[in-house]
């Protein structure tokens, strides 16, 4: 549809739209699941994941100048609720998703608070910009602890377990376990992680591997980035007694798990994780792209006019591509 170029508000910048890119929940969305009956109140443009250029900014934005480039945060906090006052903006309790409650990026120009956007140096490649908000989401769940010199399983390799393998690679992990299903992303694995072990669980007892390599003790660290129940049960069983579990995977049906065995009588530690923290984990990628130990480009598969969205989006549903970018 042809819209009108939206107007920023006091506190809002106008970009104008370089690179977006395909995330799961457009994916929800395009489908229309329940998950995104729950949240969208059409006509709504989606899209969330992007980078751009600041092209007209409101009357209280301090902080940005007219051809900033920007990546996006996607959660819009209030900024005066307990949450956003003691440091936890991320999950404001009256938190708004750009491209669920308000209009996204699948468009030429979007409006996006200032206190969402993140300056990029002038020539940072677009793309980059556009996968820093996915990629956030497994270092959140990643830097809950401890993780050097530590033993990892991720389960789930697609973009997202994919660029937190390559986190977790350079952090200094001393044994990494992917588990995948699908094969074309776990043969992606070694790219991000040279040394990590591949497990397909369709092809074999992936819980089992991981105790009978860990001489049945268990992993440090585990996370689960798949949301598949499967792989949420599986996370729990390889943890070790005492050890870290982050759960950054979504999923989309109740999970029925053994809180007994594999919680209460370990004492796991279990972190949920949401998002990325603003800005503290910003500044963890950022370092970690600029000591030049991880480059998380390669996850990008497909690039794309915006539009061929939908080809893009049947695409990234089918578990074959990694990260697919579009082009305004």
């Amino acid at each position: 549809m042809d819209v009108d170029i939206p107007e920023p508000g006091p506190k809002d910048v106008l970009i104008k739209v370089k690179a977006a890119a395909i995330c799961g929940t457009d994916i929800h969305i395009m489908e229309w699941t329940p998950f995104a009956q729950a949240r969208l109140k059409p006509p709504v443009i989606f899209g969330h994941e992007c980078s751009g250029e600041v092209v007209k900014m409101g009357s209280q934005v301090a902080s940005l100048a007219v051809g900033d480039l920007v990546a996006v945060e996607t959660h819009i906090p209030d900024e005066a609720c307990f949450m956003c006052r003691t440091g936890l903006q991320h999950i404001c309790q009256n938190m708004a998703i750009i491209g669920v409650h308000t209009d996204g990026v699948f468009a030429e120009y979007a409006k996006i608070p200032a206190v969402c956007c993140w300056k990029l140096p002038k020539d940072t490649n677009p793309d980059l910009g556009a996968i820093l908000e996915p990629w956030g989401v497994a270092v959140n769940g990643i830097l809950k602890g401890e993780i050097n010199n530590r033993s990892v399983a991720v389960f789930g390799c697609g973009p997202i377990g994919l660029m937190g393998l390559g986190s977790i690679n350079a952090w200094g992990a001393s044994q990494i376990f992917a588990v995948e299903p699908s094969e074309t992303r776990l043969k992606m694995v070694p790219r991000f992680a040279p040394d990590a072990v591949l497990l397909n669980p369709a092809k074999e007892d992936a819980v089992k591997a991981i105790m009978d390599a860990t001489g049945g003790l268990g992993v440090d660290v585990s996370i689960d980035i798949s949301g598949n129940p499967k792989g949420i049960q599986g996370a729990l069983a390889v943890v070790r007694r005492a050890g870290r579990v982050s759960l950054v995977g979504l999923p989309s049906e109740p999970v029925t798990l053994d809180l007994t065995a594999n919680i209460i009588y370990k004492e796991a530690r279990v972190f949920g994780s949401t998002g990325r923290m603003m800005w503290g984990t910003w500044y963890e990628m950022q370092n970690l792209m600029e000591s030049g130990k991880f480059d998380p480009m390669p996850v990008i598969t497909d690039r794309m006019p915006l539009a061929d969205f939908a080809k893009g989006i049947e695409m990234a549903a089918g578990g074959k591509a990694g990260k697919i970018i579009l082009y305004p």
